[in-house]
């Protein structure tokens, strides 16, 4: 039974808020400026480069780590779960009140590094491919969330790693529905825009 609290750890690594925590240290509530996330995008925009690449290797270790354990103590569908279960910890944060406070994208590039490092390969590449020529950091992660939905049927994956691919894929697009709006009229923040507000 007691093997089973790994999926409580789980949840626990995805709600430890790096970013928020990196905004206290330039006296930055992240909640209140740019997009109000607490994700990595923002923690660049506002934050700058060096606090932003230390949030983006938080939210994948923790990812990461989420996935590892699960797989480590029940096998696929355990990392799927640790993994899923990370993702909803950052995405609705308990200790800001489950209010929507990410994506998860980043704690999504952990868990594929570790369950699937040939469909990490691929989705980094299309979404460097897409931020690149859009500028739209948004728009590269759909596209890298649709390139693991599809890729995971590509290559020989096991049954948990391609449902995790078509649920991590939805949710990722879902959370992103407010992004495509903004593209449509113009306004979405591209990656070198950086600005307070």
């Amino acid at each position: 039974m007691s093997r089973y609290l790994i999926f409580i750890l789980a949840y626990c690594l995805g709600a430890i808020p790096f970013a928020y925590l990196a905004g206290q240290l330039k006296g930055i509530d992240v909640r209140k400026h740019g997009s109000g996330n607490m994700g990595t995008t923002n923690a660049f925009r506002l934050l700058g480069v060096k606090l932003g690449i230390s949030v983006l290797v938080g939210d994948a270790c923790k990812g990461a780590l989420a996935a590892y354990l699960g797989l480590w103590i029940f096998g696929a569908w355990g990392g799927i779960v640790g993994g899923l279960l990370a993702m909803a910890g950052h995405n609705w944060n308990p200790f800001f009140g489950f209010r929507p406070s990410g994506k998860g994208v980043a704690a999504g590039f952990g868990i594929i590094t570790i369950l699937m490092p040939k469909v990490m390969v691929l989705a980094i590449a299309f979404f460097i491919l897409v931020v690149w020529t859009t500028r739209y950091v948004s728009m590269g992660s759909v596209v890298a969330a649709l390139t693991v939905a599809v890729t995971v049927f590509v290559f020989p994956e096991p049954l948990a790693y391609r449902v995790f691919g078509l649920l991590g894929a939805f949710f990722v697009l879902v959370l992103h529905r407010a992004n495509f709006q903004r593209v449509l009229k113009g306004t979405e923040h591209k990656f070198c825009d950086k600005k307070i507000s």
